[in-house]
């Protein structure tokens, strides 16, 4: 079984600063990519930003230049750095990840249980 865990939500004023972590656990022989979503109520769920294995990231355009993804191989792990925080940054924020279980099976997606991120003064 493979379980993704985030922390690092909260409240945060505008024009501040969070950094969410997403760690995985269990049977896990390769974490292919990763990313984060978020989903503000009453909207869809979107991608956020994403980090290839070879390290090539993706961000939405209205994170760019404020949101940095990172990823620690060793520690099969995931961070998202999030810099000059806005209202509508708020959002429950989840890990994503493409996990494969063995050299032999294609990966498969799993997902984190969310954490909340509030900014507002």
């Amino acid at each position: 079984q493979v379980q993704l865990v985030e922390s690092g939500g909260g409240l945060v004023q505008p024009g501040g600063s969070l950094r969410l972590s997403c760690a995985a656990s269990g049977s896990i022989f390769r974490i292919v990519a990763s990313a984060w979503y978020r989903q503000a109520p009453g909207k869809q769920r979107e991608l956020v930003a994403s980090i290839t294995l070879g390290g090539t990231t993706n961000y939405a355009d209205s994170v760019k230049g404020r949101f940095t993804i990172s990823r620690d191989n060793a520690k099969n792990s995931v961070y998202l750095q999030a810099d000059n925080l806005k209202p509508e940054d708020t959002a429950v924020y989840y890990c994503n990840a493409n996990i494969e279980r063995s050299a032999f099976f294609p990966g498969r997606d799993y997902w984190g249980q969310g954490t909340q991120v509030t900014v507002s003064s």
